[in-house]
């Protein structure tokens, strides 16, 4: 007889024996357990218990029924920050802004970053300080009022170089110079209680019904200066989006966009002689609202704008300001 055959009967009997274990032995099969599984009473405490130690390790609140899948009222959605900047949008450490005769600087820090720096400077290049308000953020010195505030994008600080209203260019050129040389990391503790944006404030994405808008707690002028910078950094693809005109006496833009459903379509759309695949053009209206703003987009021409794309459209220009 073939030696390897004399094997066989021995395997055989070991598939057998561990089969058996692989119920009740060492490899136990727990799968079959729930086919006749059936359920057990609560568990209950005696009443001797102290009820005051005793706490639901995951509380959940009761429901009151009067959750609808279709609420009546509006729904006020706050938009998802990025998770990633758009390609070419990195800034500097400090970047300038303006509105007609308006100028100001963003530095990218918090204002109690930036105070300390902003205190050197108003004591070795800005005549020294005659007044101080860390609470308001202002410095007052021999050649003007030095005012520290957070910018409209979160984690950045505008500041702003005036004199009797006025901004005064020449100072702020040098502040721009003497704060890219000093750079961030240094002097984070300050006296300065810096000033946040309470979360109900928070850009918000808005839609009533078909309308849909972007809800600012920044005066149209600010926010403006904000999306041109932005825009001219992101809007520089063609064929894709592009930054047509600004307007600042109207708080307005025009853009060309091409919608993601329209960017999806990629070659497929090329090969249809009807596809519609045009990038359309868009206004992009900030209107004053108090000391606050609203951004709309308005399709521009022939061209009709869905309102998801208006809202496509209006998350990605409102990202810029979260």
């Amino acid at each position: 007889m073939n030696a390897a055959l004399k094997w066989i009967p021995l395997a055989l009997a070991g598939a057998v024996a561990l089969a058996g274990c692989a119920r009740e032995g060492f490899y136990d099969d727990r799968n079959l357990d729930y086919v006749d599984s059936a359920p057990t009473p609560p568990l209950t405490l005696p009443d001797t218990r102290d009820a005051s130690r005793v706490q639901p390790a995951l509380p959940m609140p009761p429901g009151d029924g009067s959750a609808s899948a279709r609420p009546d009222t509006p729904v006020e959605a706050r938009a998802p920050r990025p998770l990633t900047a758009a390609r070419g949008m990195e800034e500097g450490y400090v970047t300038s802004r303006r509105v007609n005769d308006r100028r100001w600087l963003v530095v990218a820090d918090d204002p109690a970053g930036v105070w300390p720096r902003l205190e050197r400077f108003a004591r070795t290049r800005a005549g020294g300080i005659e007044r101080s308000v860390p609470s308001r953020g202002v410095l007052q010195t021999g050649q003007g009022t030095l005012r520290l505030d957070n910018a409209v994008r979160p984690g950045a600080s505008e500041v702003h170089c005036e004199r009797a209203g006025q901004s005064q260019g020449d100072c702020l050129e040098r502040l721009e110079r003497y704060l890219r040389r000093r750079g961030g990391g240094e002097d984070t503790l300050s006296s300065l209680n810096a000033r946040r944006v309470e979360e109900q404030l928070a850009v918000q994405l808005v839609r009533t019904g078909d309308e849909v808008s972007v809800r600012m707690p920044y005066s149209a002028d600010r926010a403006w200066a904000e999306i041109a910078y932005y825009l001219a950094l992101d809007f520089n693809k063609p064929g894709e989006r592009e930054l047509l005109a600004s307007d600042p006496e109207r708080h307005a833009f025009t853009v060309r966009y091409l919608t993601l459903d329209h960017r999806r379509q990629g070659v497929l759309a090329q090969l249809n002689p009807f596809a519609d695949d045009d990038p359309r053009r868009v206004r992009l209206v900030l209107e004053t609202q108090g000391d606050k703003s609203r951004l709309r987009a308005r399709s521009v021409g022939q061209q009709a704008l869905s309102v998801d794309a208006r809202r496509e459209l209006l998350e990605r220009v409102s990202g810029y300001l979260r």
